[in-house]
């Protein structure tokens, strides 16, 4: 097995060589890296030109995943949406390109759809949900949408924020009969390529995707791949890294290109599948024991644990608190949910910690709650003419039925409460209270 960037870096840093060059810190130390911290020096290669090291360790990742291509991120899969959608652009026939998505996207989609200029047609679960996360749309929705026409791209985000999966393998068949690509984030489950039963989004026949490499891989925050199929129309791979290039900077993180580097030896020895059926195993232990105690599980993704807080008697945010007193950090909480992440490195003890900690908060009658319902918006400009437009910030409760002008979230998960160009309704300014949000940018209209 080889790792060439982390070879050819770790040779460098013991070279004794003069550093004329960048980072500032030259290689000595302050947090402890600096020596491994390097920039497209000679015989680095070049991300968005990759054809040494940096391209030799792509390779071998996209062989790892299945993949015609993979392309490393050292910015997120924020880098990689934004570029699946500039690549998509750059071969659509459309005058103006419309993409096709359910409404729990992260908030990168939105602004490569304003950077690119793109049309959104929103689909909404056919089951009233009151989580901006949760999604729930059927290979159906999407097959009678695109009957209708119009429509250039679909766009899906599975596993969601909650741990739900899409039935990617039905939506992808559906746009391979109507010729449409497929894309996908997948930035919570890059690990899914490699359980017994591969269901990664290239696997199912998506033409795209990205995963986020550092939520359930070993590899520093900001790795991420962005993965082209091999069923993907051939442009989509020639012209990828001059439309990444796009979006990122052009000095990436060699540290980052290092631990995907070093992640990508593992994945290719199959070390990183033993591990990680033992942590699935453990997953799913810790998830009955839970059961048992009473608590309210939701989602059905292999390295996530989601409490329905709220049907346990407390909010997400209480129970949040509750765990964190009894030293546990959970992913995310809400007015509903607690988010709990897995990975490899979590041991026996971090799953019986959690199990006896949760043993001892008593499990209650659910709360009586009025949460409001997510519901279609009205929007009177596109995404790009409202977001560019002069806006000024106003107080929540002054904002009814003005106009949106940047897109709003709640962090985590990034998920848009009300997009640019929308109009605020009384809607949804109860769900921008309920996610603690309480001013927005408008238009003056």
């Amino acid at each position: 097995m080889s790792a060439p960037i982390n070879e050819f870096v770790r040779a460098y840093s013991q070279s004794g060589t003069v550093r004329f060059h960048m980072p500032g810190h030259k290689g000595r130390a302050f947090h402890g890296l600096e020596a491994l911290d390097i920039t497209e020096i000679s015989g680095a290669d070049y991300l968005y030109d990759a054809r040494g090291i940096i391209g030799q360790s792509e390779a071998q990742t996209a062989q790892a995943f299945g993949s015609a291509a993979t392309l490393y991120s050292t910015e997120g899969s924020s880098q990689c949406i934004k570029t699946m959608l500039g690549i998509v652009r750059q071969n659509c026939r459309s005058e103006r390109m419309t993409v096709l998505a359910p409404r729990n996207v992260h908030k990168a989609f939105i602004d490569a759809c304003i950077l690119l200029d793109l049309d959104i047609k929103w689909l909404y679960p056919l089951q009233p949900t009151t989580s901006v996360c949760c999604a729930d749309i059927t290979p159906e929705q999407f097959e009678q949408a695109l009957s209708q026409g119009g429509i250039d791209c679909c766009y899906v985000t599975s596993p969601d924020y909650l741990g739900n999966f899409a039935d990617i393998g039905s939506i992808a068949r559906i746009c391979k009969a109507a010729n449409v690509p497929l894309l996908v984030d997948n930035a919570h489950g890059a690990y899914t390529a490699f359980l017994k039963q591969n269901v990664h989004p290239v696997a199912l026949g998506a033409d795209m995707c990205c995963d986020s490499a550092h939520k359930t891989l070993p590899c520093y925050t900001g790795g991420a791949y962005l993965h082209i199929s091999k069923g993907a129309p051939e442009a989509f791979v020639k012209c990828a890294k001059s439309v990444m290039s796009m979006f990122g900077s052009t000095s990436p993180s060699y540290l980052i290109l290092q631990s995907l580097d070093l992640c990508s030896e593992m994945l290719r020895s199959g070390e990183f599948s033993k591990a990680l059926e033992t942590t699935a195993d453990m997953v799913e232990s810790c998830k009955q024991s839970l059961l048992a105690q009473g608590w309210v599980l939701c989602g059905n993704e292999k390295m996530k644990m989601t409490v329905h807080a709220s049907r346990c008697g407390y909010t997400g945010t209480q129970l949040a608190d509750m765990l964190r007193a009894g030293g546990i950090e959970p992913e995310y909480s809400d007015t509903e949910y607690v988010v709990l992440m897995a990975g490899i490195s979590n041991t026996q003890a971090d799953f019986d910690t959690l199990t006896q900690t949760m043993g001892r908060i008593p499990v209650k009658a659910p709360l009586k709650t009025d949460l409001p319902i997510i519901k279609p918006t009205r929007r009177v400009l596109s995404a790009r003419q409202a977001a560019l437009q002069p806006s000024y910030t106003a107080d929540l409760e002054k904002s009814l039925d003005k106009v949106c002008a940047l897109t709003v979230t709640s962090c985590q998960p990034s998920v848009p409460v009300v997009v640019s160009g929308e109009v605020i309704s009384e809607d949804i300014i109860k769900i921008l209270k309920r996610y603690s949000i309480f001013s927005l940018n408008v238009l003056y209209l």
